[in-house]
């Protein structure tokens, strides 16, 4: 069963959130989602300077079973992405909290779930 780590914060749509000083918020993908996703090809990312809405479509990830949006679980502006993540997709199947894909300040959140409410809604393991 997928693990899900307590101490961060998820999106229905299998992101997490995890809060760091200065009000800036990192973003990933779960580990129920990369195991629903499959081997992960190709991931494309926000720009920085954008801003985005809690919901919104902000890149793609591409697996070997099918192509799915990447949604932002925060509203606020990209100030950084992950090269890493872009330049080997299959780190994010090797390590889904040790890989994040972007990051945001002055945020505004989104509908967040806690790790327990989003392990029993999607059946993660704590």
């Amino acid at each position: 069963m997928p693990r899900v780590v307590a101490g961060l914060q998820y999106s229905d749509e299998h992101e997490w959130v995890a809060r760091e000083d200065g009000g800036v918020v990192t973003v990933g993908i779960s580990a129920i989602a990369t195991d629903a996703l499959g081997d992960i090809v190709y991931v494309e990312l926000p720009e920085v300077g954008a801003t985005v809405a809690a919901g919104d479509t902000c890149g793609e990830v591409e697996s070997t079973k099918s192509v799915s949006d990447l949604y932002s679980p925060v509203s606020g502006e990209i100030v950084e992405v992950n090269p890493a993540a872009v330049e080997d997709p299959a780190a994010i199947n090797a390590d889904p909290y040790g890989t994040w894909l972007f990051k945001l300040k002055d945020t505004e959140d989104g509908p967040l779930l806690s790790a327990e409410e989003y392990a029993a809604k999607h059946g993660g393991e704590l």
